[in-house]
């Protein structure tokens, strides 16, 4: 079966575009033209793709789906195209990342490798959604979770250690024993891996059985909130080091317990290993992690 390759670029635009007319506009021909080219891939395909909204077409159930499908591939055939047509003398490295790491740790790095490698750029996509490498153009991922994916290379961070932080003006540094962390409310990380509970417990302390809290789904909200003085926050010191570097968030517990876990991944097939620019960036990301814990 021939694919019929145009009937799927213009479908592509009138979907993104969500206009026939602007699909029109963007390949030079009329609206009857775009219009044609769907009905016949439709017919190819044997479901229906798109249906009038108004003056707007909308996508059905089955439109999404092949929307999906296609749309990485477009993407990958459009830069392939450009770089041959040199348009582009750079390779592009796509990188995905957790949105704590990508803000807190990775970004105050990044022009470092980028003044490193000149020949390289980066695409930096900041998600906790896991990459799925058969669909997605992702070269390399830093997953958070245990470690354990099988099937795919997958290599530690580092350890991190998890302490309470707060800004200065609420408490000041080594100021408070344990007991005293719940007379302020207490910001938590519903997602990390360190929790409250278990850090008092390994503090050999029992808390109040209520105490106040605020609670954020994103670990870099919860260090943000810390340094506005909203609380006191259990995080990582990895995903701290600006802010404890800079004396705006201090562990007001002298000698706190050291709760340590491994909570960040390197993660990628293996093929991708071969690729210079993945290697490259590996290389970096492990003498930028062994720069850390050697602080």
């Amino acid at each position: 079966m021939q694919i019929p390759v145009k009937a799927i670029w213009v479908f592509h635009a009138a979907a993104q575009a969500g206009s026939i007319s602007r699909a029109a506009e963007e390949f030079g021909v009329t609206p009857s033209a775009v219009t044609q080219q769907i009905q016949a891939l439709e017919v190819q395909l044997g479901v229906s793709l798109l249906t009038k909204m108004g003056r707007r077409v909308v996508l059905t159930e089955a439109g999404e789906r092949y929307y999906a499908t296609i749309t990485d591939e477009i993407e990958r055939i459009t830069e392939a195209t450009s770089t041959i047509r040199g348009y582009r003398s750079v390779t592009m490295l796509t990188v995905r990342a957790t949105p704590t790491l990508s803000n807190k740790w990775l970004l105050p790095r990044l022009a470092n490798f980028l003044d490193r490698n000149p020949e390289l750029e980066i695409r930096l996509d900041g998600t906790n959604e896991p990459t799925d490498f058969n669909r997605e153009l992702v070269d390399l991922e830093i997953r958070h979770g245990d470690g354990r994916w099988p099937g795919l290379f997958v290599e530690g961070m580092a350890e991190e250690t998890f302490i309470p932080a707060c800004a200065p003006a609420l408490a000041a540094e080594a100021s408070l024993k344990v007991e005293d962390l719940t007379r302020f409310r207490l910001i938590h990380s519903v997602k990390s891996q360190a929790q409250w509970p278990a850090w008092f417990k390994l503090a050999g302390a029992q808390p109040a059985n209520r105490w106040r809290r605020v609670l954020f789904d994103r670990s870099h909200m919860a260090i943000d909130a810390a340094l506005d003085g909203m609380g006191i926050a259990l995080e990582s010191s990895m995903m701290m080091e600006r802010e404890l570097r800079e004396g705006r968030l201090v562990c007001p517990v002298p000698d706190p317990p050291s709760l340590r876990i491994v909570t960040q991944w390197i993660v990628c097939p293996r093929d991708h290993l071969r690729q210079k620019k993945v290697r490259i960036f590996l290389d970096w990301l492990r003498a930028e992690r062994d720069g850390t814990k050697a602080q």
